[in-house]
């Protein structure tokens, strides 16, 4: 006979077990603005450590050669009248996207120059290493209403790693892209061809074929409130005239974006178009944004310069535009809880060892 309370025990110890068991949810970030409403955070101002180049095959360099010299039309001529659609898709190579990279090329850069770190090497234990699009996800993510993301967290003596996960309902997304998305998708890359020369004072070249495997890479180092930041992202072009040649302050970004006729399409461009253009500069310190705005039709028509810093200002002077509008500060304050959130989960366990890279 069973001593009096042995099967209530046993219960006890099988319903934990069954528990320790059972799939454990990933921790998730509340996304509503009125959470993160305060001070701007202190961000340091990005600079450059180093560069690399992937070629017309995706294969790694450790230099520049990829990198491209910003070349606009004269502002005295006629309009640009750019053609967009001018070689689709017979003169188009787009990156293989079933390719996962994850942060193989970031990583190599850092493996080749972890002894010259400003600080050395013990500087990275505590700092955050990712790309600048995983950054630029949580900077608007509290104006997110489409898209989720997830994120998976690595540390290894010290540094937390941050790649991307793409979601089912993404890769859903992905997979079901329509003929006119991936015509515009086209567009962008075609706009920076027309913008773009290989050498300073050169002349674009839009004959040639655009291939989206190829890519010029920044790697910056910054600091977001106490979290030390190590990143990457792609570069379209330097600015050979730029009043300084010190990287990242002479990198210019390039956009496209339909021509806009009415107030409420102005008003959608600002809530949602700038909030993505302004994150994506804001982080690496790109100065400005230099958008090309096409027809119907798929020629661009007219060129608009966006001071990085100064696109708030476009929400801020229409105050119609406040209601529901996006706050720098919001995004910023998300981006540095988000942070936490994954340092906080990898802490105190076991070291999952380190990314490796090819």
């Amino acid at each position: 006979m069973e001593p009096r309370g042995t099967k209530r025990g046993a219960g006890k110890i099988e319903a934990a077990e069954s528990r320790n068991k059972l799939p454990r949810l990933a921790p998730s970030l509340p996304t509503d603005p009125a959470l993160y409403s305060g001070p701007f955070p202190f961000y340091r101002r990005p600079s450059e450590l180093g560069r690399f180049s992937l070629d017309a095959q995706r294969q790694y360099h450790g230099d520049a050669r990829a990198l491209r010299y910003y070349s606009p039309p004269p502002t005295n001529g006629p309009g640009p009248n750019f053609d967009l659609r001018d070689g689709y898709p017979d003169r188009y190579q787009p990156r293989d996207e079933e390719v996962r990279e994850g942060l193989d090329h970031l990583l190599r850069w850092l493996l080749e120059h972890r002894g010259q770190l400003e600080g050395g090497p013990g500087w990275l234990a505590g700092a955050v290493v990712t790309w600048r699009g995983h950054l630029t996800k949580l900077l608007t993510t509290p104006y997110e209403r489409q898209e989720g993301w997830q994120l998976a967290a690595s540390r290894f003596q010290g540094t937390l790693y941050l790649s991307e996960v793409e979601t089912p309902a993404a890769r859903a997304q992905r997979l079901a892209r329509p003929p006119l998305l991936r015509e515009l998708m086209y567009m962008g890359y075609k706009f920076e061809q027309y913008m773009c020369a290989d050498k300073p004072g050169g002349s674009p070249d839009p004959s040639g074929e655009v291939n989206t495997n190829m890519a010029f890479c920044s790697v910056l180092r910054s600091r977001l409130g106490s979290h030390p930041l190590l990143f990457s992202g792609e570069v379209d072009c330097t600015d050979p005239q730029a009043p300084s040649t010190q990287p990242p302050t002479c990198y210019v970004e390039l956009k496209t974006s339909k021509e806009m006729h009415s107030p409420g399409q102005w008003k959608s461009f600002y809530r949602h178009k700038l909030l993505k253009w302004w994150a994506q500069s804001f982080l690496p310190g790109v100065p400005s944004v230099v958008a090309g705005f096409r027809n119907p039709e798929g020629f661009v028509c007219s060129l608009k310069t966006f001071p990085t810093m100064e696109m708030f200002e476009y929400v801020r002077a229409r105050p119609p535009l406040l209601l529901g509008a996006w706050w720098p500060s919001h995004c910023v304050c998300t981006s540095r809880c988000a942070l936490c959130l994954p340092a906080h989960v990898v802490r105190g366990s076991h070291d999952p060892g380190p990314p490796v890279a090819p």
